[in-house]
């Protein structure tokens, strides 16, 4: 992998962090003794999330100091340009579960711009990753990756489009533009999660989208789909993560996804 990224100390840190939470969360995968709590908003929590977040916050401290961290778990720290945005487990609900899709998210925001991502899923034995201006990648190492890129796929009715659910897009006024959407594209599947983003930027899948998301939960992934040749916005086309929603395209279709996504009900 070429390192031209002014970024590349901060992604191979960011690399052993994940190998770091791989312990973790790994160990505690199907645990009998797992403990799940709930949060305030409902979400499960499982003390494997705040281990992770702990050990991560623990080597940033160490090989970061002066750098800002926001995290699911623990919140916001810090006052710098530089932040890293943590979260320790993406797909909790399917960690508890024993379903293997969930991962590590590790990106770092320099002012107001995604500019380093990782997303680990070790259930998958897949891990991806971008540094702004040296693309992005999968593997199982830096040393042992593989370049990606988006797909060339042009028309809606030949796209594969993934998501989430759907209750999000009835509450944000979106359900019948969703709906109609899904009937139109030529195959849709609910990845869910940090997968869905990832198969667009490896070209499996064209496009996805999300209405009710958080910064931890993107600011990892954008760097990936946008360094594989894609975009990432929000639902009214705003650049990057700060919307609370997304779409990620291969960029061919972005411009349609989005006014087919506007609300309609």
């Amino acid at each position: 992998m070429p390192e031209t990224s002014r970024y590349a100390d901060d992604l191979r840190l960011a690399h052993v962090l994940a190998d770091q939470v791989e312990r973790i969360t790994m160990s505690r995968f199907l645990a009998d003794d797992l403990v799940v709590e709930s949060k305030p908003d409902l979400t499960p929590v499982s003390d494997a999330d705040r281990a992770c977040e702990e050990a991560i916050r623990a080597q940033l401290g160490r090989s970061r100091g002066r750098d800002a961290v926001l995290g699911e778990e623990y919140g916001a720290s810090g006052d710098a340009q530089r932040r890293w945005i943590i979260d320790p487990i993406d797909g909790t609900k399917n960690y508890v579960r024993g379903v293997p899709v969930w991962a590590t998210l590790i990106g770092l925001v320099d002012g107001d711009e995604c500019v380093m991502g990782v997303v680990s899923a070790p259930a998958l034995g897949r891990r991806w990753w971008a540094a702004q201006g040296s693309g992005a990648w999968t593997g199982r190492s830096l040393s042992q990756a593989r370049q990606i890129r988006v797909s060339q796929v042009s028309r809606l009715e030949d796209a594969s489009f993934s998501y989430s659910s759907l209750d999000g897009w009835r509450e944000t006024g979106r359900g019948m533009s969703f709906l109609r959407l899904t009937s139109d594209v030529w195959r849709t599947r609910a990845y869910g999660d940090f997968w869905s983003y990832m198969l667009v930027a490896e070209g499996a899948v064209d496009a996805a989208a999300e209405p009710e998301l958080a910064l931890y939960d993107m600011a990892a992934l954008v760097p990936v789909v946008t360094e594989a040749g894609g975009r990432f916005t929000s639902l009214d086309g705003r650049p990057g993560p700060w919307s609370g929603d997304a779409v990620a395209s291969n960029g061919l279709l972005h411009e349609e996804m989005l006014r087919r996504l506007q609300p309609q009900d």
